[in-house]
């Protein structure tokens, strides 16, 4: 069990890394280079935008993953071990969280935004600052924002929560609930 448990481990380590990475690859690296190079605010933030959609879409493939690989093997055993918040709990607690952030961003505020910048009658750099609409888009985008910033956290806490997860019966004693 403890074997198999380890591949599981390792397999959504792999998908939160990946996802890590391409998240961070995008906010370290894509959108500077796009706001920098594309004369227009407002064509930068849509393929930014674009961007993020696929994001949202590779977090739900990554945070769902990592849980249904990393729980999976182990939901029966925690059940059992007495412990009112063990490792375990606490993980899937965080991954639950995420995907929660997830939901939130693909289906509140990237819609939102896409439908505020459809009403906009001039690009978003044109518009002035007291805008409603400018205002209500940069509220949405603040929000998104920090729901990309949460998961690149609980993506990382994950990541390092997965070695203290349980790895068989021998070691679901041992696990000290956090």
């Amino acid at each position: 069990m403890g074997k198999d448990l380890r591949r599981l481990d390792l397999a959504s380590t792999t998908l939160l890394l990946l996802w890590l990475g391409m998240a961070l690859g995008f906010a370290g690296l894509m959108a500077p280079v796009l706001f920098a190079t594309i004369p227009s605010k407002d064509l930068a933030g849509r393929a930014a935008g674009a961007m993020v959609a696929r994001l949202d879409w590779a977090a739900w493939v990554a945070f769902g993953g990592a849980l249904a690989l990393s729980y999976g093997g182990r939901w029966l055993q925690e059940i059992g071990d007495g412990l009112p918040i063990g490792p375990l709990r606490l993980w899937s607690a965080a991954a639950l969280v995420a995907l929660l952030f997830t939901f939130s961003s693909t289906f509140l505020a990237t819609p939102k935004l896409h439908e505020l910048r459809a009403q906009m009658r001039a690009p978003v750099e044109s518009l002035a600052a007291e805008d409603a609409q400018l205002i209500a888009y940069r509220k949405i985008h603040g929000l998104s924002t920090q729901f990309f910033v949460i998961r690149l956290v609980l993506a990382t806490a994950l990541v390092w929560g997965i070695g203290r997860l349980p790895q068989g019966a021998e070691k679901a004693t041992e696990a000290t609930p956090v």
